[in-house]
C-alpha cells in the first residue's frame, strides 16, 4: 500500500489555513463619551510641562454568556497616538471565572505622569467589582520597556500597588516582572481625583458659557483700548504739527533777528 503525497500535502495546507477567528468584540468602537479635566501640575523634569488639559474619555461594554468586555479609550484634541496607546480592556471569562486586563502590550497612556493610568485602572476595576467581584485575576506580564529607569519603574509599581496589585520581579535586575492579584474584590477603584476629574455635561456647558462670556468681556476691553489708542494717535499727530509750527516760527524769528542785527 502506497501513500498519496499529493493528498498529504493538501491535508497539511488545509491544516495551516485554520486560524483562530478574532473575537467579534475585538474592534468595538466607544459608544459613550465623557469629558476629563487634567489639573495643571508643576513641570516634571522627565515628562516636561503639565498644563491644564481636557481629554475625551470613551467607553463601551458588552455582557455575554461566555465573555464580557469593558473597553476604555482616551482621545486628546490635536494629538495622535499609536493604536495600542490610551486603551484599556477588561475581559471576563465566565467559564473559568477569570478576569484579565489588556491589551497584550500593557497599558500605555499619553500624556504620561498625569494620573490617567490610575484613573483608567480604577474605572476598569470598579466595573469588574460591580459584576464579577468573586472572579480570579489573571497574571499580567509587564513590558520591560517600562523599567528603563528607576523612577519610571517606581512610578509604574506605585500605580499598580495603589490599585491593589502585587508586582513580582522575575530576575535580580528587576527587568522582567508581572503583576498579580488574588481576586477582583481585592482591587481598589479609587484614583487621584485632584489630578483627574470627570466633567459632567452641565458643568462643561457652564464652563463653555463662562469662557464665552469672558471672551466677550475681553473683546469689549480690547475695543475700548483700541479706541483710546486711536485718540492718543490723533492727539499725538496734533502735538507733532504744533511742535513743527513752533519750531518753524522760532527759526523764522531767529533769522529775522539776525537780519535786523546785521542791518
Amino acid at each position: 500500500m502506497t501513500d498519496n503525497p499529493e493528498q498529504q500535502n493538501d491535508t497539511d495546507a488545509a491544516s495551516q489555513e485554520v486560524v483562530e477567528q478574532a473575537h467579534p468584540w475585538a474592534d468595538l468602537a466607544p459608544e459613550h463619551f465623557r469629558l476629563l479635566r487634567l489639573t495643571a501640575l508643576p513641570t516634571d523634569r522627565h515628562t516636561g510641562a503639565r498644563p491644564l488639559r481636557f481629554i475625551q474619555f470613551g467607553r463601551v461594554e458588552r455582557l455575554g454568556k461566555q465573555h464580557s468586555l469593558l473597553r476604555l479609550t482616551l482621545q486628546l484634541p490635536g494629538q495622535r497616538v499609536r493604536k495600542e496607546q490610551n486603551i484599556l480592556e477588561v475581559w471576563a471569562d465566565h467559564e473559568q471565572r477569570l478576569l484579565s486586563f489588556g491589551p497584550d502590550s500593557a497599558l500605555q497612556v499619553q500624556p504620561e505622569n498625569r494620573g490617567l493610568g490610575r484613573f483608567m485602572l480604577a474605572q476598569g476595576i470598579s466595573w469588574a467589582r460591580q459584576h464579577f467581584a468573586h472572579y480570579q485575576v489573571a497574571n499580567t506580564t509587564l513590558p520591560s520597556k517600562d523599567a528603563f529607569s528607576e523612577e519610571a519603574r517606581a512610578r509604574r509599581d506605585h500605580c499598580l500597588q495603589a490599585q491593589g496589585f502585587v508586582v513580582e520581579y522575575l530576575d535580580p535586575l528587576k527587568i522582567k516582572a508581572h503583576c498579580v492579584a488574588p481576586r477582583v474584590s481585592s482591587l481598589h477603584g479609587d484614583w487621584h481625583t485632584e489630578k483627574v476629574q470627570i466633567v459632567e455635561l452641565l458643568d462643561a456647558a457652564s464652563m463653555l458659557q463662562q469662557a464665552d462670556q469672558s471672551l466677550r468681556e475681553q473683546e469689549v476691553k480690547v475695543r475700548k483700548l483700541e479706541e483710546r489708542i486711536e485718540v492718543f494717535k490723533r492727539e499725538d499727530n496734533g502735538l507733532r504739527f504744533t511742535i513743527t509750527c513752533l519750531v518753524a516760527f522760532c527759526v523764522f524769528q531767529a533769522g529775522l533777528l539776525i537780519w535786523i542785527a546785521t542791518r
